[in-house]
């Protein structure tokens, strides 16, 4: 494949994200009772306003109270009350407010694709002398939504996330943050902000392509239900009928959280009694479930059922026979998010805000 600065839209296949417009929960859009601004968003600003004073005055009363008028004290504590403002801990440290802490928000910190990312741009950002900690979401909104709220006391350099945001409040947020955001591992044509990535709808047409050339022609699919699962199978769906590939089942998981899902995963299949030729495994945890449940139940891969997952484990290499994959090279993902953060941290303009990462089939024996 070409360079992604060398291609045009034409030549992407671009990721058709949810966007989900109003997902909120009560709470997150409720005010506080007595004020018309959300509790999220209180500046000190907002202290001020509503105490009558200047802005300057509630950040002597806040950290020097005998500094200020009983009377003021008093307006000024109503106040915070009624915003539940809290102090930005790392504002004192630099006079624009901001810190020196990139965050990362990991969907799952037992991926080792999301560890070698993680890992690469952290010793981008910390050659740069940018702090880097790491966060997970667990693939959960609500975990999502209460770490992107949290940032606003926080105050990061940056932010970045091993996938991409689909809720617009959330969205929303991030943009008026004013910082450099850094969303991974899909290809939708309208990031927040900055974003490395690749197209799952592709992967999942190229699987559908290897399983075909390999004399497959009744699959299934495994994986999960929503997010970058739900894009892989929305492009193994389009290329299976296009090749008269008959896609016989679609097993759909809400988590991942081991092998086990996948073994529970090849389970339902056998039991269902669905002959198949070859199975696609949207990631490569649930494929290597599939093939130890496969080596316990005396299935021969691949001349019994094929499999192919998605990612690219170092353990993929070594389990008999050996297990087949669609990947993408997770370090240099990391590395150039890292890099595009240093650049925007430090005051350079970022042309190419879209970098987009080739994707590998490593062959092997498990089809």
């Amino acid at each position: 494949m070409e360079n992604d600065s060398e291609l045009g839209d034409a030549a992407f296949v671009y990721d058709d994200v949810v966007r989900i417009p109003d997902a909120r929960s009560p709470n997150q859009s409720a005010t506080v009772e007595g004020s018309e601004l959300p509790a999220q968003r209180a500046s000190l600003a907002d202290v001020a306003r509503l105490a009558d004073v200047s802005p300057i005055t509630v950040s002597r009363a806040l950290r020097n109270p005998e500094s200020v008028r009983a009377d003021k004290r008093h307006r000024i504590q109503q106040a915070v009350e009624q915003t539940g403002y809290s102090i930005n801990p790392y504002a004192s440290a630099l006079k624009s407010g901001r810190s020196n802490i990139v965050l990362a928000f990991a969907s799952n910190m037992l991926s080792e694709q999301f560890s070698l990312a993680l890992q690469a741009c952290a010793e981008v950002l910390e050659k740069a002398g940018f702090l880097f900690l790491v966060g997970q979401t667990s693939y959960s909104y609500e975990r999502e939504t209460a770490a992107i709220r949290s940032l606003h006391a926080m105050k990061p350099a940056a932010v970045m996330f091993t996938g991409v945001i689909e809720l617009q409040a959330n969205r929303d947020i991030l943009r008026g943050l004013d910082i450099p955001i850094m969303e991974t591992w899909a290809l939708p044509k309208d990031p927040i902000d900055m974003l490395v990535g690749f197209s799952n709808t592709e992967a999942g047409q190229l699987a559908a392509e290897l399983l075909f050339k390999k004399g497959h022609r009744k699959v299934a699919y495994v994986g999960r239900r929503s997010g970058r699962g739900a894009l892989r199978l929305h492009g193994f769906r389009q290329r299976c009928a296009t090749l008269g590939m008959e896609l016989a089942r679609e097993v759909l998981v809400d988590e991942v959280t081991g092998l086990s899902n996948g073994r529970a995963c090849l389970s339902s299949i056998v039991e269902s009694q669905t002959k198949l030729d070859a199975i696609f495994c949207g990631n490569d945890v649930l494929a290597l479930g599939c093939l130890m449940e496969a080596r316990r139940l005396g299935i021969s891969v691949p001349r019994d059922l094929g499999i192919v997952g998605f990612g690219e484990s170092d353990i993929a290499a070594e389990i008999p026979p050996g297990l087949t994959t669609i990947g993408i090279d997770s370090a240099k993902l990391g590395r150039d998010a890292g890099e595009m953060l240093t650049a925007r941290l430090s005051g350079e303009t970022v042309e190419q805000k879209l970098r987009r990462l080739d994707l590998v089939v490593n062959d092997r024996g498990s089809v």
